[in-house]
């Protein structure tokens, strides 16, 4: 092991290992998300124009590690937050020697002329960023750190923040590793004493192993979980007589014990572990050295705007969604796939183990009040000497249905769980599973029926390119689904069918915003029913990704078939099931005719006084591509 033999000691650590991160904010209440390498919890204070608001400070705890310690911070105000108005935050620590240590720390994370880390609520949210789809060894720059410059230039000229932070899917990779990252999450393991676990069913006995079998880099596809070609399914995806249990095609260094996906969240949420990680190429094969030394480039770009992102999300109420690389790639894709992966105790540990990193480091701070029961479970089997056990919470976790929240703002924020309440095939196991099921599409309109307006956050595009859209279709037919991804809404008859019903429901509110992430590029269409007099005014925003893109060429191509083959005219448009609406796109100002291909930070501007709504994609290097909207329209 890296640090074998090596007493690590709290003050060789830095006290604040990731976080503070603004999560739920609502009228008189916020909590705050942060990783200690002390059990020590520090005490949430509030203040507003130098006067010290009164309230109830809360704090619940859970032990990850023998020095990793997250924490989800409470406050509750007596009075209401003043629309807009920046709140300061403090973390107050027991000790004295501790306090100083973090008022030390803290400085990187204060903007000029700051003396508090801050945050401010609004009921009526004008200015939206979301994204998705953060690789940290994709070869360009990351867009998250857009917030940073917004803050830095709001606080500088003394104008308003953004008002929050929507992260719409792939926060992390789980199961595309570059091998560096690897090694740093070694490296982070060992420092903090990260809790390891025996494995069944696998090539090693325990996950302290890994760093150091043969094939530990670049080759875990040999120790996944392998299948015999039992069933059509895996005859027809693999013609061999043992397959891998998971599809992508990126698993030769896929995460998985949960101490390796805790420290992949340290890793990418906050900088201040990495000065003190070495990253060497031992045990990694001569044959990987140059995709290591490329990817290792990649990881040090990455790294560098660390500060800037760790700084932005202490200022921004942030909220967050699962998409599958959070877990695994076309995670619940279809009925088949899930038969495989859950019958299997590896396979289905590694799932439950990213849930359990999901869990802890991005929906506990959406919804506390809804995951109460799974943090509780996890305070009763998360403790100093590892998840006692675990087979019963990954149950639990698989067991859970309520991963979707609302935001009570004005318009509400409707953000939907597209990937655990699936709408399986019944006819066919290879068949893709629609994004949500039947109930849950029925509760979902039941929560926006009657209301003026609403936005929707979707992983996945609603509305999808519609050429794209076609060749997954036939892909699918061929029973090559997982070949290519195909999982967008209109993939599934039945989830199809209800949520386009959705859309044409005289009670549906006529305002209809969609954000969306996944697809690695960025795109706004305007979407009215034909023959209807009063249509909702529907515009999706899709903004993908942070740091990620499509192939370009590639993408070029696409953009350019789709205009051809589905023109405003086009006889195809009547063979889909959008037949009955009519969706426009707007024309980006950098990029191709319809799409934009390049790493972006999302900016949704509403006026709560007209129906006018602003999309911009900004750049990592700065830069705008805006999407106007159509003339007369």
């Amino acid at each position: 092991m890296y640090l074998e033999g090596l007493v690590i000691s709290t003050q060789q650590l830095p006290l604040v290992i990731a976080g503070p991160i603004v999560r739920k904010v609502t009228e008189n209440s916020c909590y705050i998300w942060v990783c200690t390498s002390i059990a020590d919890a520090p005490k949430l204070s509030l203040t507003h124009d130098k006067t010290t608001i009164n309230g109830q400070a809360q704090v619940e705890s859970i032990q990850v590690g023998k020095h990793a310690y997250i924490h989800l911070l409470h406050f509750k105000s007596n009075t209401h937050f003043e629309d807009r108005k920046r709140i300061g935050y403090a973390l107050q620590f027991n000790d004295s020697s501790e306090q100083t240590r973090w008022d030390n720390e803290q400085e990187a994370l204060l903007y000029s002329n700051q003396t508090l880390l801050s945050f401010h609520y609004t009921q009526t949210p004008q200015t939206i960023l979301h994204g998705s789809c953060r690789k940290p060894h994709f070869h360009g720059d990351d867009a998250l750190t857009q917030v940073d410059v917004l803050h830095e230039t709001a606080f500088s000229k003394q104008t308003l923040c953004p008002d929050l932070l929507l992260m719409t899917g792939d926060q992390i990779y789980a199961d595309d590793v570059a091998g560096p990252m690897l090694k740093a999450i070694h490296h982070t393991i060992e420092q903090l004493g990260l809790f390891h676990e025996s494995l069944e069913g696998a090539v090693v006995s325990n996950t302290d192993e890994l760093a150091t079998h043969p094939h530990g880099f670049y080759e875990r596809e040999q120790l996944l979980p392998q299948i015999a070609t039992n069933t059509a399914l895996s005859s027809l995806f693999f013609g061999a007589k043992k397959k891998p249990v998971f599809t992508s095609v990126n698993a030769q260094n896929h995460l998985i014990g949960s101490a390796e996906i805790i420290a992949m969240y340290l890793l990418v949420w906050s900088d201040a572990l990495w000065p003190s990680i070495t990253i060497d190429s031992e045990h990694v094969g001569e044959k990987y050295s140059a995709s290591f030394d490329k990817e290792k480039h990649a990881i040090e770009g990455f790294v560098n705007a660390l500060p800037k992102v760790r700084r932005a999300l202490a200022h921004i109420p942030t909220y967050m969604i699962f998409d599958d690389h959070d877990v695994t790639d076309d995670w619940n894709l279809t009925r088949g796939w899930e038969q495989e992966v859950y019958g299997n105790p590896l396979s289905k540990r590694m799932i439950g183990n990213a849930l359990i990193g999901y869990l802890l480091c991005q929906g506990w701070g959406n919804a506390p009040e809804k995951v109460s029961p799974l943090i509780k479970s996890a305070m009763e089997k998360m403790r100093g000497n590892g998840i006692e056990k675990h087979d019963d919470f990954i149950d639990e976790l698989l067991e859970f249905d309520e991963w979707h929240y609302r935001l009570d703002t004005t318009p509400p924020i409707e953000v939907l769980d597209t990937r655990t309440q699936r709408w399986r095939s019944e006819s066919n196991m290879n068949k893709p599973s629609g994004l949500m099921d039947w109930e849950a599409l029925c509760d979902f309109q039941h929560s926006i029926i009657g209301k003026e307006a609403v936005i929707v956050v979707s992983a996945a595009p609603i509305y999808g390119v519609k050429v794209i859209e076609a060749i997954q279709k036939v892909f699918t037919f061929f029973g090559k689904a997982l070949t290519v991804d195909a999982e967008n809404w209109m993939a599934h008859k039945g989830t199809a069918n209800v949520m386009l019903n959705i859309f044409r429901h005289y009670k549906t509110p006529p305002e209809f915003i969609i954000l969306s992430g996944d697809v690695h590029y960025s795109f706004v269409y305007d979407v009215r029913l034909r023959f209807r007099r009063n249509s909702p005014h529907i515009t999706q925003f899709t903004c993908s990704g942070l740091k990620n893109a499509f192939p370009d060429g590639l993408i070029k191509w696409l953009d350019r078939l789709n205009r051809i083959l589905y023109r405003t005219k086009s006889p195809l448009n009547l063979f889909t099931k959008r037949r009955n609406m009519s969706v426009k796109p707007r024309h980006p100002s950098m990029g191709y005719g319809e799409l934009f291909n390049g790493s972006a930070l999302g900016v949704l501007k509403i006026s709560h006084k007209s129906t006018q709504v602003e999309c911009k994609a900004l750049l990592s290097n700065g830069k705008e591509v805006e999407f106007p909207p159509i003339e007369n329209d």
